[in-house]
């Protein structure tokens, strides 16, 4: 197939990778047109737009038979949030709409949930966005599954949790530095998933995903942040860091994601099921 990648930036240039081993033909999307040489040694047609400039938007190739939108937003905030996977998705929405494709895969994001009582979403739980950011990104999956609803739109929707994989293995520094520490609050479940995984969610979706449906990409071991700390400082040989008693108790999400129905329903196999396989790389220094 020929196959248009909407941010063709660390995740996606690992599935641009996959996709041309296995022969097809792949555009990669950059707004940097520095990138295009690294594009183009993995095989992949570089294109480089902004598809939120309308005069771009007319560069965007006509022949494609699927795409994958995995834009990462250039800056934080609701607004940049906005731009990237309410506009810029949806104006490659506009743009192929009645046309032949076989499936359009969006990336978003397991922050659509913002429980904080430690119970599993899967991904069939209702969202509770808890933060501006959050509710854009609902709105973006809304935007998705609604033209599958009504328009027939070959889309469904891919939900990542924690990325990290190669280049990125922030958080042993998070440990090392006392961003994470031991203390009250401690027991919130956090949530992963290696890029390797993702990146095989993904193709799998690409492959087999069904219009309206959507996946979560996650590891099959959530793990509470006080076991998180204590394995990666044995590992790494640090102490782990002690928060103060009287310091405020970490505030964000504490829910585990469940992602075992995607897995079966998409046959995806983990390379990484847990944090622990993953952050191995890094200590033999594969990173």
């Amino acid at each position: 197939m020929r196959i248009l990648i909407a941010g063709c930036g660390w995740l996606g240039m690992a599935v641009a990778r996959a996709l041309v081993a296995r022969g097809d033909r792949v555009v990669g999307i950059r707004r940097d047109p520095a990138a295009a040489s690294e594009l183009e040694a993995l095989g992949v047609e570089p294109l480089s737009l902004d598809l939120l400039r309308p005069e771009d938007r007319r560069r965007l190739p006509n022949d494609v038979e699927a795409i994958v939108a995995c834009l990462a937003p250039g800056a934080r905030g609701a607004g940049a949030y906005e731009r990237t996977y309410v506009d810029a998705v949806g104006t490659l929405l506009d743009f192929y709409s009645g046309r032949e494709l076989n499936r359009f895969v969006y990336t978003s994001s397991t922050g659509v949930f913002g429980q904080t009582d430690g119970s599993e979403v899967t991904e069939h739980s209702a969202v509770l966005p808890a933060s501006d950011t959050a509710r854009v990104l609902v709105r973006a999956e809304e935007q998705v599954l609604g033209r599958a609803r009504t328009q027939g739109y070959p889309a469904c929707v891919v939900r990542l949790s924690g990325l990290y994989g190669p280049r990125r293995f922030g958080v042993i520094d998070r440990v090392r530095e006392g961003r994470l520490a031991l203390g009250r609050g401690d027991d919130a479940w956090m949530n992963f998933c290696h890029r390797t995984d993702a990146a095989r969610s993904v193709l799998a979706a690409l492959e087999r995903g069904r219009p309206g449906e959507v996946y979560h990409a996650s590891d099959a071991v959530p793990v509470r942040r006080r076991d998180l700390i204590d394995w990666v400082a044995e590992r790494f040989g640090f102490d782990p860091v002690h928060a103060p008693a009287d310091s405020a108790v970490a505030t964000g999400t504490n829910r585990r994601i469940g992602a075992a129905w995607s897995r079966e329903r998409l046959g995806i196999e983990l390379a990484y099921p847990s944090f622990r396989e993953g952050l191995d790389e890094a200590f033999s220094g594969s990173n």
